[in-house]
């Protein structure tokens, strides 16, 4: 934006949310649109109303899409990186300059709220900027062996890499993590979530008349599709943002070709309050952290809360109030906070713990149900739950909600409590709140996690690999790390004679 352009909520509200929408509803490759005779239908989970079919792409579909993506690479890995940066960087100002749209159609289809989805396009036009701006730093090295050998390592492009994009940010990573490979000298096929297909369309139509032919494709289907994807011949690597059982599915067909794989999966964050953390500061870091503006689905959400017992009552009533005053609303609308549930099962999944944990008898200090808008009883909304004394047996405490659930525990001996934190099969992030640098820097090692805040939660940095140990995936993103990993490397030897 400009200094000249309307405010933000100006022009969410001057939006015709019955033009937003893609007009191509088909597989986008070759820089052609293909239109299929099977076709599914796309609900707003804001008020479970259709916005319309989209294709499914078969058998024949997708080799024809390889077979255009592979023609594509032929092309693209020659093209001089600085070249490949320019490319990069024009697709980034076209979703600058169609900010306000796309996130208003993932607020349709995804159902965050439409203000944040306006975040989701810059952080992906500065992720285009950033892997653009790398694009000359796939280099080699030279090997000293003596006066009569030149050896030197290559690094070139893998070919037809294939990315599966989940349903909490489809257009954000679609666009994002499209950059590393494509700036790398590869082409890339997406897949976008059956739950939201949309957005991605969307961009394939801004970026037809910027990217190549056969450069950037996009095929809509179920996990069907997906796993002819991942097992296609073409394929040189997969990358997967989703749950922990995909991730092991994606995985063992990989495993049949030897294709690699980079997933990003799952996550059961822990945040940690010392003794002498400020309760007003643990509190705001735990309702953040829960990311309860996309409903806490985010693998990064910090769904465990361990606060030592010396401020337990007083945090956990700052957080019990704090959770409770942020309400659901209509995505579309500027004003709304909160947003719903992705979909229809995924609902039905959430509220599955959040009544086995009331059935089982864990106490409850806000939320756990759905809220009483009258304005919302057709979508997929829950309010923002707390559960409080959580002991480690229950499922609220082990497994990955993926849902507005905040289970809260009290500690008082460090060692056991980092034997809980760590005691599940998750290890993506971690936020540790104390004063006492010296406890800080002790629990950043001990704590089983690839992302550590200290004082700080969910704030993401370009240039800092982001990435999961344990169940939480393999491989790092939003740095050169990433970049890297879509090359294979080459060792040349000459003799001189």
């Amino acid at each position: 934006m400009t200094k000249d352009d309307p405010p933000l909520k100006d022009r969410i509200d001057a939006l015709d949310l019955d033009r937003v929408l893609p007009g191509q509803r088909g597989l986008f490759y070759g820089c052609a649109w293909h239109r299929t005779s099977e076709q599914a239908e796309s609900i707003s989970p804001g008020n479970g109303k259709s916005l319309g079919p989209f294709s499914i792409a078969q058998k024949a579909d997708i080799d024809r899409a390889m077979e255009s993506a592979a023609a594509g690479f032929r092309t693209w890995r020659d093209t001089k990186p600085a070249e490949r940066g320019r490319v990069l960087r024009a697709a980034a100002a076209r979703l600058r300059e169609n900010a306000v749209e796309l996130a208003m159609i993932d607020a349709l289809d995804c159902g965050n709220p439409v203000r944040e989805m306006v975040r989701d396009v810059e952080i992906a036009a500065g992720g285009l900027e950033y892997f653009g701006g790398l694009a000359q730093e796939t280099k080699g090295d030279t090997v000293p062996i003596g006066p009569d050998d030149l050896n030197f390592t290559l690094r070139e492009p893998l070919g037809v890499c294939v990315r599966i994009v989940p349903f909490n940010h489809p257009f954000m990573f679609a666009a994002m993590k499209a950059a590393a490979p494509l700036a790398a000298g590869n082409v890339i096929v997406i897949k976008p979530p059956h739950q939201a297909p949309l957005s991605t369309l969307r961009l394939a139509e801004l970026w037809a008349d910027i990217i190549p032919p056969g450069v950037f494709n996009v095929l809509t289907g179920f996990g069907e599709t997906g796993q002819a994807l991942v097992t296609h011949p073409t394929t040189a690597r997969v990358d997967l943002i989703g749950s922990v059982p995909t991730g092991r599915a994606v995985m063992r067909s990989a495993a049949e070709r030897i294709t690699p794989v980079g997933l990003e999966l799952g996550g059961k964050n822990a945040l940690i309050a010392w003794p002498d953390a400020a309760p007003d500061d643990v509190a705001s870091a735990a309702v953040a952290g829960m990311n309860f503006t996309w409903c806490g689905q985010s693998c990064g959400s910090t769904s465990r809360a361990f606060l030592h017992e010396d401020i337990y009552d007083e945090t956990l009533a700052l957080i019990a109030e704090r959770a409770s005053a942020i309400r659901p609303g209509l995505p579309s609308r500027y004003d709304t906070d909160m947003g719903a549930i992705a979909s229809r099962d995924h609902y039905d999944r959430i509220l599955g713990f959040i009544d086995g944990a009331r059935n089982d008898g864990v106490r409850l200090v806000a939320g756990g149900g759905r809220p009483d808008d009258p304005e919302l009883a057709d979508g997929f909304y829950i309010l923002p739950t707390v559960f409080a004394d959580v002991t480690p047996d229950m499922a609220v405490a082990r497994e990955e909600i993926f849902g507005p659930v905040l289970a809260v525990s009290r500690w008082s001996d460090p060692d056991a409590m980092f034997d809980v934190v760590n005691g599940v099969e998750y290890g993506l992030t971690a936020s540790l709140w104390t004063k006492d640098l010296d406890a800080a820097m002790r629990a950043c090692r001990r704590v089983d996690a690839g992302y550590v805040w200290v004082n700080n939660t969910s704030q993401h940095f370009l240039g800092m690999p982001f990435g999961g140990f344990k169940q939480s995936g393999i491989g790092k993103e939003e740095s050169l790390d990433e970049l890297l990993s879509f090359t294979r490397l080459k060792s040349v030897n000459i003799r001189l004679g």
